[in-house]
């Protein structure tokens, strides 16, 4: 067995792989997807009524909540954020 990666956390694998950027990307959607549905529940808000209030078709809206898309834009986020009374926290981190 080869000792390269002994040691080596799981992000350092994925860096090493150039796969580390992608699966950030798919990990922050997936939680920003949640976190939409979860207000959703928590205001008894359709899809539909989501959309109507977003301006935007449920088309998109599935977009914005297909965890596995990653094409995303901040516009989009704001929007939904706004039509559920929230707002957006973006912050980098180290």
């Amino acid at each position: 067995m080869s000792k390269k990666n002994m040691g080596s956390n799981f992000d350092d694998f994925l860096a090493e792989e150039a796969m580390l950027e992608e699966a950030t990307a798919t990990a922050v959607k997936r939680v920003i997807a949640w976190q939409i549905e979860q207000e959703m529940k928590a205001q008894k808000m359709t899809k539909t009524a989501l959309a109507a209030k977003m301006r935007t078709s449920r088309a998109a809206l599935n977009r914005l909540l297909d965890a596995s898309d990653t094409s995303l834009t901040l516009t989009t986020l704001a929007s939904a954020a706004a039509a559920l009374g929230k707002h957006v926290k973006i912050e980098l981190a180290a």
